[in-house]
Formats: structure tokens, C-alpha cells, sequence
């Protein structure tokens, strides 16, 4: 596995690195080794998926708070997936900043959140299948989101939105810091 920085810190894009022969491929999806070693959680109690049948569906933008907030590692499984996250750290200096990643069943690539950003992808393709190991159980009084379209935060989804569900839709926007106490740059 390869753990690719981003913008933020403690969360990285990691690719596979298969090791092909006739038959196809191998590679490794998660090792607690090597995440321990890179300084990130490895103890995922949690392991869900879901389904997402039109190309267009959003879900988000999803995130628990403490003390139940977590860790969450996704992976595309079938089709490809706009992944984005949100930073709602409010003492980070890119609060209210997100990230944008393209995650597809062929690269095989998975995105590490850490505790304290938002979460939500779209469906680039019909038939979109996403799992997740989560470092927290579900606990619906913990339960938070924000709306996906904040214009405060200006996330550019890549096309129409066309399957939301009422409560993602529904979401409050983010509570913004004045411009001059945040990092601009989207």
C-alpha cells in the first residue's frame, strides 16, 4: 500500500500496489502493521456497505459527534464514486475546506478520514457498491451532518444531483469562522 498525503492533516488517499502474475492480481486493502506504523487508527470495530443503484446519488455529508466520532476508511467496490470530505475541526486552520477524490472499483484506491471532517460521495456510475471500516459503532444520538450543498463551503459535485435522500438534503449548513481566521484555498 501507498499512503498519498492530501491536503489535510492525518488524511491520505492510499493505493494498492498488486503484485500481478497470470492469473490476475493480489494486493493488500488494510494492514493495522503499516497504518500503526504511519501514525493512524487500526482498530476498525465497524465494517458496513452501501448501494447505490443511479449514477448521480448523492450521500452525505455524514460524521458522528464524540465521543463517538470516528475513523473511516473507504473503498469503492464496484462502479466509482466522487468522495469528498469536509474539515470541521474548528481550531484547524483549513476549516470549513474540502477535498474532492475520485475512488473507482478499477483503481482500487481507498481514502482514510480521520476524526473531525465530514463525509459524503456521489455516484459517478450506476450500480455503485462502497465499503467502509469505521472506528466507531453507529450511534444515532451522535448522528450529524451537513448540508451538501453549503454555499459557504462550496463543494463542486462533478454532475446533477438526481437521488438524495430527504434527511442529507435537509442538513444545516457549517457555522463559518470569519474569512480572516480560516485558510481560504478549497
Amino acid at each position: 500500500m501507498r499512503f498519498i498525503a492530501t491536503k489535510f492533516l492525518d488524511a491520505h488517499l492510499i493505493q494498492l500496489e498488486p503484485q500481478r502474475d497470470v492469473r490476475g492480481y493480489f494486493a493488500r486493502t488494510f494492514c493495522a502493521e503499516e497504518f500503526a506504523n504511519h501514525g493512524l487508527e487500526s482498530n476498525f470495530v465497524q465494517h458496513s456497505t452501501s448501494f447505490s443503484a443511479s449514477k448521480g446519488t448523492l450521500r452525505g455529508m455524514h460524521y458522528q459527534e464524540a465521543p463517538y466520532s470516528e475513523v473511516k476508511l473507504v473503498r469503492c467496490l464496484r462502479g466509482a464514486i466522487w468522495d469528498v470530505i469536509v474539515d470541521i475541526r474548528s481550531a484547524s486552520p483549513t476549516y470549513g475546506c474540502w477535498q474532492g477524490f475520485e475512488l473507482s472499483a478499477s483503481s482500487g484506491s481507498a481514502l482514510y478520514i480521520p476524526k473531525g471532517f465530514a463525509h459524503g460521495f456521489q455516484a459517478l456510475s450506476d450500480d455503485v457498491e462502497v465499503g467502509y471500516l469505521i472506528s466507531a459503532p453507529y450511534s444515532p444520538s451522535a448522528a450529524r451532518g451537513i448540508r451538501y450543498d453549503d454555499p459557504t463551503v462550496g463543494i463542486q459535485w462533478p454532475i446533477a444531483v438526481s437521488v438524495i435522500s430527504e434527511k442529507d438534503r435537509t442538513w444545516p449548513g457549517l457555522v463559518h469562522r470569519p474569512p480572516e481566521q480560516r485558510q481560504q484555498s478549497h
